[in-house]
C-alpha cells in the first residue's frame, strides 16, 4: 500500500467493519441490503455527491439462492418411487415434475433468466450510484466503479469446512466437493429415471413395441428391483442439496469480503478523485455503482443495464467490478463467467495483468481466473455493451468463509484492501492512456 493513499485503504476496511458488524447479513431484497446501500448512498452525499436510487423487483429464491429447492424434488422423487414402482402411471407426474424441475435449475440457477421469477415471492431491492464529473461538466467516456451490496445465504457445506481450517484444509474442500457432487449426481439421477420410466410406460399404454420388449426384458425388471434400494441412496444425497443454503436470514453470510470490499473500495476511489481533482483523467466521468441483489442471480447489475441501456450511462463505458478483495495471496482478474460463455474485456484484463507485474504482486492463480462459481456483475455489463473485467483477491475455492457466516474483516488486512485501492488506481490510469490513444472500441474478446 502506498503511504499517500493508505488513509483511503484503512477508511475502506472501517466500511467494511461497519457492513459485517453493525449491518450484519444482507440478503437480496433484505432490510439489510437497504440499510447497507441507504449507509453507502449516504458516504456519497458526504463528499458532496447526490446519490440516485433505482429500485427493482427481485425473487431472491428463483435462482441459485432456491437450490435447495432442487434437493427437495430429489428427496420427494426418491420417496415416491416406491409408490410408481406399483402404481406406473404416476410416473409420468414425476417426469413432469423432474422436466420443470431441470429447466428452472438450467436456465435460473445457471443461466440466470428471469424466466420463473414470477413464480416466487417478491422483494424490492435496489442500485444506488453516485456521478463524479470534470470541474468543467464535460466527459467523453465513464468509468463505472460497481461492487454488489447484498450478501449469500450461508452455504452449509462449505461452513461445515471451518472445523479443517487449521489442522487439514484439504478435507474441508474434499468434504464439500463431495457432498455437493454426491448430491447433484443424486438430483438428476431420479429426474432422469422419472422421465425414462415414463415414456417407457406411456409407450406401453400406446402398444408400442418396443416398450413393451423393455418392460419383458430381464435388464429392466433387474432395474425394478435396484430401484427397491437406490432411492435410499437418492434421498440421502438430495438431502445435501437440500441443505445446501441456510434459510435463516439471521446465519447468512456477513459479507465482509464478499462484497463489502468492492462496495468500500469502488467508493474510496471515487471520494479519492473527488479530493483530487486534478488527478480526474481529461474527459472522464466516475461512477460508483452500489449494486443490488448479485447473489439473486445478477438482478441489480441486469436492472442497472436495462435502466440505462439509452441513456450515456452505458455508452463508451468501462466498468470495473470489484468482487471480493480479502485474499492477499489471490490478487486475479475474471475473464470469463463460463455458465453463460460470456468473455469479458481483454484490454481490461491486460490492464490488470500489467499493474499487478508492476505493483509486484504474485499470485497463486497466476493473476488470472475464470468465474469459479455462479456468475458476477461484468456479464450483464458486457452484454450491454460496456467493457468490463472483475478485480477480485479471492481463493477460487469454496473455502469455509465462501458466503458463509465466517466472512469477517478480522480474516484479513486493512493493507490487503489498500493495496486493492492502489490496484484500481492504476488501471484507471491505464484507461485514461488507452481513451487517449485508441478511443473507445467496445468489449474486446480476442
Amino acid at each position: 500500500m502506498k503511504d499517500e493513499t493508505k488513509r483511503y485503504g484503512d477508511e475502506a476496511y472501517e466500511i467494511v467493519n461497519y457492513a459485517a458488524k453493525t449491518v450484519g447479513s444482507r440478503l437480496p431484497g433484505s432490510d439489510g441490503e437497504k440499510k447497507y446501500a441507504d449507509y453507502m448512498g449516504e458516504k456519497l452525499r458526504e463528499i458532496g455527491i447526490e446519490p440516485k436510487q433505482e429500485e427493482f423487483f427481485v425473487s431472491p429464491r428463483s435462482s441459485i439462492g432456491g437450490l435447495s429447492y432442487a434437493g427437495c424434488v430429489g428427496v420427494i422423487l426418491s420417496g415416491l418411487t416406491y409408490i410408481a414402482l406399483q402404481i406406473t402411471s404416476l410416473w409420468i407426474g414425476m417426469a413432469l415434475a423432474s422436466v420443470c424441475a431441470v429447466i428452472w435449475l438450467v436456465f435460473s440457477c445457471f443461466f440466470y433468466k428471469t424466466w420463473f421469477d414470477m413464480f416466487f415471492h417478491r422483494e424490492i431491492s435496489q442500485n444506488t450510484y453516485g456521478e463524479l464529473v470534470p470541474e468543467d461538466g464535460k466527459y467523453d467516456y465513464t468509468i463505472i466503479l460497481s461492487g454488489h451490496t447484498d450478501t449469500s445465504w450461508t452455504w452449509r457445506h462449505s461452513e461445515h469446512a471451518h472445523k479443517y481450517k487449521d489442522d487439514n484444509p484439504a478435507m474441508g474442500l474434499i468434504a464439500t466437493y463431495a457432498k455437493v457432487g454426491f448430491g447433484a449426481i443424486c438430483f438428476f439421477f431420479m429426474c432422469l429415471v422419472s422421465i425414462f420410466m415414463a415414456v417407457v410406460y406411456t409407450g406401453d399404454l400406446c402398444h408400442a413395441t418396443w416398450a413393451q420388449n423393455i418392460i419383458d426384458s430381464t435388464a429392466f425388471n433387474n432395474f425394478r428391483i435396484v430401484m427397491h434400494f437406490v432411492p435410499i441412496l437418492t434421498a440421502i444425497g438430495s438431502m445435501f442439496v437440500v441443505m445446501w443454503g441456510d434459510p435463516n436470514e439471521r446465519n447468512a453470510s456477513r459479507g465482509a469480503m464478499d462484497n463489502a470490499t468492492g462496495c468500500a473500495l469502488s467508493y474510496e476511489v471515487i471520494k479519492y478523485f473527488k479530493e483530487h481533482p486534478d488527478k480526474l483523467p481529461k474527459g472522464c466521468r466516475i461512477v460508483d455503482l452500489n449494486v443490488g441483489s448479485e447473489e439473486a442471480g445478477l438482478r441489480g447489475s441486469m436492472a442497472f443495464a436495462d435502466a440505462h441501456k439509452h441513456d450515456d450511462l452505458t455508452k463508451n463505458a468501462w466498468n470495473i467490478n470489484i468482487d471480493s478483495v480479502a485474499d492477499e495471496e489471490y490478487f486475479e482478474v475474471v475473464i470469463k463467467d463460463d455458465w453463460q460463455g460470456c468473455r469479458f474485456d481483454t484490454d481490461m484484463e491486460k490492464m490488470f495483468k500489467d499493474t499487478f507485474k508492476e505493483m509486484g504482486i504474485e499470485s497463486k492463480t497466476n493473476g488470472c481466473i475464470h468465474n469459479p462459481v455462479g456468475g458476477c456483475d461484468s456479464t450483464p455489463m458486457t452484454k450491454a455493451g460496456i467493457k468490463s473485467v472483475t478485480f477480485a483477491a479471492q481463493n477460487p475455492m469454496l473455502t469455509y468463509y465462501y458466503h458463509t457466516w465466517h466472512d469477517m474483516p478480522e480474516r484479513f488486512s486493512a493493507e490487503t484492501v489498500g493495496q486493492g485501492f492502489d490496484v484500481v488506481l492504476s488501471v484507471i490510469d491505464k484507461i485514461a492512456a488507452f481513451q487517449e490513444e485508441k478511443g473507445f472500441n467496445g468489449p474486446q474478446k480476442k
